[in-house]
């Protein structure tokens, strides 16, 4: 697992590290049982602070995504099933929030942004079924 950080994008760095193990165990890049960077190695590579990473683990434990073996390093939690479908979810949620507020300033209505949403999956569905054949 590679993780990345940009220092101009208004983001904390431990947040950025966060999503990005919460978006590789969501698609399952990163498998449960697999080890973590370790913290001193991860943040000399991303020239970041070791608190700063440290930060990310420890808030990653917090939230039950990743467990601390002393001695081992960090690893995926085992069961991540639940958790990969809410990781997925709330990655789309600032793209949906997004969508709610621009339709709010153009005044579309509800029904409208609805059946707009419903016609582009379609459109979308029907173009993955066209590559496919």
């Amino acid at each position: 697992m590679r993780i990345q950080v940009q220092f101009d994008l208004g983001q904390p760095v431990y947040v950025q590290i966060m999503d990005q193990v919460k978006s590789a165990a969501a698609s399952g890049a990163l498998q449960a049982g697999e080890p973590l960077p370790g913290i001193r190695p991860l943040a000399e590579q991303l020239r970041v602070n070791r608190n700063t990473v440290a930060k990310a683990y420890f808030e990653l434990e917090r939230e039950g995504v990743i467990e601390t073996r002393p001695g081992k390093g960090c690893f995926l939690r085992n069961g991540q099933s639940r958790f990969r479908k809410a990781a997925r979810t709330e990655m789309l949620l600032p793209q949906v929030d997004a969508v709610v507020v621009q339709a709010h300033h153009l005044q579309i209505p509800d029904e409208e942004v609805l059946q707009l949403l419903q016609e582009r999956l379609t459109h979308f569905q029907n173009s993955r079924e066209t590559s496919r054949s």
